[in-house]
C-alpha cells in the first residue's frame, strides 16, 4: 500500500525505490539534486560515480565527474542549464554542462582560504544564480560568508561574519534567489532563513525551523520554497520528538504551509527521514529528497551501526486534488 505525506494541497506518494541504479553502484549519500528542463534528475553523491542523470521514470542515462570532484556538497541549474557543482571538499564550484563539460572553475582546487577569514573558499557549501545570472556562493563550513561574483566568475563583493545577529551566520549552508533578486540564506544552526536583497543588505528572515539544510525555490512570482531540516544530534536532544528530520514547504514570507516527516529520524517507515539535504522540484511539482544518511546515521544514532538498506534518495509524486 502506497504511503501519502501531507495533506490538503500538498499532498504526496512516496516512492522509495524509484532510481534504478546500475548493479554494484551506490549512491552512498546524496548531497544535492538537480532538474532539468525535460524532469531529467541530476544526483549529486558521494560515491565513485559523482553525478548520475536519470529520466522521470528513474531510468539511469548515464553519469560523469569520476575523478573530478573530491566530496559533492550543492548543486543548482541555472536558466541557460548549466550546472554548479559546489566541492566542499575541494573548496569549488564548477559550471558544467548537462553532460559534465566544466566551463568555469570558481576558487582554487585544494586550496582552501585560511578558516575563517572571509576569503572565498573554506568549504564552500552551495551556488545560486540572480535573474541576472549574478552568482551567489554560501561559504558555510569554514567561513560565516555569502559571496557574489559576476557570470564569468569575476568577484563582486562579500558578506557576513560569525555570529547570531543580522547578517551573522553560523554555517551558510543553503541558499536561493527569487525572480526580484532577493537571496535567501539558510543559516542552519542559527535555525533560520535569513532574506537579503541583491547586494547583501538584510531584509528579515524566517523561523519555525531546525536546521534547515536542504532548500529549492519555484523559479515564478511568489514562489513556494521546500526546506529539508535535519534533526537533533546532541546527547540532550537526540531523542526529541518532532524536531525533525523533516520536509517543510513555505510561502514566500516564510509562512508554513504543509511539513510532513515522522516525529523522530530513522529509515524503517516511509515517512521516516535521516538527512534530507538537498532538494529539487520538477515541472509536475513532485519532490526529490537527496539524504546525507551515512554521515548523519552515526550522529544521531551514535551506538548503532549504520544499517543495511539505508535510503539516500527519494521521490515524492505530488497528487493532484
Amino acid at each position: 500500500m502506497a504511503t501519502t505525506l501531507g495533506s490538503g494541497n500538498f499532498k504526496y506518494e512516496v516512492i522509495e525505490d524509484w532510481a534504478q541504479i546500475p548493479g554494484g553502484w551506490s549512491f552512498t549519500d546524496v548531497a544535492a539534486v538537480a532538474v532539468d528542463s525535460q524532469d531529467r534528475v541530476y544526483v549529486f553523491n558521494r560515491g565513485e560515480h559523482p553525478m548520475m542523470v536519470f529520466d522521470r521514470d528513474g531510468k539511469f542515462l548515464r553519469s560523469w565527474g569520476e575523478g573530478v570532484f573530491h566530496r559533492a556538497h550543492g548543486l543548482h541549474i541555472g536558466a541557460d542549464e548549466s550546472l554548479y557543482c559546489t566541492d566542499d571538499g575541494d573548496h569549488s564550484v564548477r559550471k558544467c554542462t548537462l553532460d559534465g563539460k566544466v566551463l568555469l572553475t570558481i576558487g582554487i582546487p585544494g586550496k582552501p582560504a585560511p578558516y575563517m577569514s572571509g576569503e572565498p573558499f573554506h568549504r564552500c557549501t552551495h551556488t545560486a544564480l540572480s535573474p541576472r545570472g549574478d552568482i551567489y556562493i554560501s561559504d558555510g563550513y569554514g567561513n560565516s560568508r555569502v559571496h557574489k561574483y559576476s557570470p564569468d566568475g569575476k568577484p563582486i563583493k562579500s558578506w557576513g561574519q560569525p555570529g547570531t545577529g543580522p547578517g551573522e551566520f553560523n554555517i551558510p549552508h543553503n541558499l536561493c534567489c527569487d525572480q526580484e533578486g532577493w537571496v535567501y540564506v539558510a543559516d542552519r544552526e542559527n535555525h533560520r532563513v535569513q532574506v537579503f536583497d541583491v547586494d547583501g543588505n538584510y531584509e528579515t528572515e524566517w523561523h519555525n525551523l531546525h536546521r534547515p539544510c536542504g532548500m529549492v525555490m519555484e523559479t515564478k512570482r511568489n514562489p513556494l520554497c521546500y526546506i529539508g531540516e535535519i534533526g537533533p544530534t546532541m546527547p540532550v536532544n537526540r531523542e526529541v520528538p518532532n524536531l525533525g528530520p523533516r520536509i517543510s514547504i513555505v510561502d514566500n514570507e516564510g509562512q508554513l504551509l504543509a511539513r510532513f516527516g515522522a516525529a523522530h529520524a530513522g529509515y524503517d517507515r516511509p515517512d521516516q527521514f535521516v538527512a534530507p539535504h538537498g532538494m529539487a522540484v520538477d515541472s509536475h511539482g513532485d519532490i526529490y529528497i537527496g539524504e546525507v544518511s551515512f554521515t548523519a546515521w552515526s550522529q544521531i544514532y551514535p551506538n548503532k551501526e549504520i544499517p543495511k538498506g539505508l535510503r539516500t534518495l527519494r521521490k515524492l509524486v505530488r497528487l493532484r486534488q
